[in-house]
């Protein structure tokens, strides 16, 4: 593993269109392996793929599939350390994208960039800290310009929301870089498109809900390893459902930063007229399957 990530990291860093496309495809084939079953095919299924590219794709593993899986778990060991994070060097690959002539190669190169960036904050929750940091939360705020095309802005919106979920440290981030201000002139610009738009109203929703501090952690064990049960997301607990007194201290420290849907409204009305209309209508319908009180 550790050499395939090696080979997709030196394609990474380099400043050549190919060979960012081809260390993203290589990152992409990882993360498709640890994530989709890996049933055996015999030679006839190999050419009927090929033949009906429209047949239905292997199944996703499910949530609790992933602690059991010592492929995942070495890969999820590995993101902790500098050298082979992978989030780190997607971020970095972005910040060289943007410095590039806006074009449809370099923006579609974008595009994937994001897209792997989701992944990999859904699959390893230690690597949303990243984005407490101003110049990477910049990076998104950046591509929300509206210089650039509605599809990386849809794309960024979605980042955005891996990046900041059970992350409220993240969320502070964003408004100190008035991510709001940002958001409400995007959404209110008659030059926003329609499909951006319904995607900013998902973000305001999202943004609204209530704040949880991330998943205390658990002790270290010889059969758990402690990044994982450092994981403030469901996957630690796919790893070890005990761990749920654990951690406490780190959990307290974190409440000291979040903020009830109540801030957040008045942060939000600064820019935004009809911010109790998205409140009431959170409180009826909770899309997410969240409670406001």
């Amino acid at each position: 593993m550790e050499a395939l990530l090696s080979l997709s990291f030196d394609n990474l860093s380099s400043y050549d269109q190919a060979k960012i496309r081809k260390g993203l495809r290589q990152v992409e084939g990882l993360l498709a392996q640890i994530c989709l079953s890996s049933s055996p095919k015999s030679k006839e299924e190999k050419r009927r793929s090929v033949i009906e590219p429209d047949r239905e794709p292997p199944p996703k593993k499910v949530l609790e599939d992933l602690g059991a899986d010592p492929a995942f778990r070495e890969f999820f060991k590995l993101q902790d350390g500098f050298e082979w994070n992978v989030a780190m060097r997607l971020v970095n690959c972005l910040d060289r994208l943007l410095g590039k002539t806006n074009d449809g190669q370099n923006d579609l190169l974008i595009i994937q960039t994001l897209d792997l960036i989701q992944g990999i904050l859904l699959l390893h929750p230690p690597s949303r800290t990243l984005f407490s940091r101003e110049l990477y939360m910049n990076h998104l705020l950046d591509l929300l310009e509206p210089v650039n095309c509605p599809a990386i802005q849809s794309a960024t919106i979605i980042t955005l929301v891996c990046a900041l979920i059970e992350t409220p440290q993240n969320t502070r981030t964003f408004e100190a870089l008035d991510g709001l201000l940002t958001i409400t002139s995007l959404f209110k610009s008659r030059e926003t498109s329609r499909e951006v738009k319904l995607k900013l109203v998902e973000f305001l929703y999202f943004y609204l809900m209530p704040e949880t501090p991330s998943i205390p952690s658990a002790n270290a064990t010889n059969s758990v390893p402690a990044i994982i049960q450092r994981s403030p997301s469901k996957l630690a607990g796919a790893f070890n459902r005990g761990a749920e007194t654990a951690g406490r201290k780190r959990a307290d420290s974190e409440s000291e930063i979040t903020k009830t849907t109540e801030e957040k409204q008045y942060l939000l009305g600064r820019y935004l007229s009809s911010v109790e209309e998205l409140v009431a209508d959170l409180r009826d319908s909770t899309p997410f399957g969240g409670v406001v009180s």
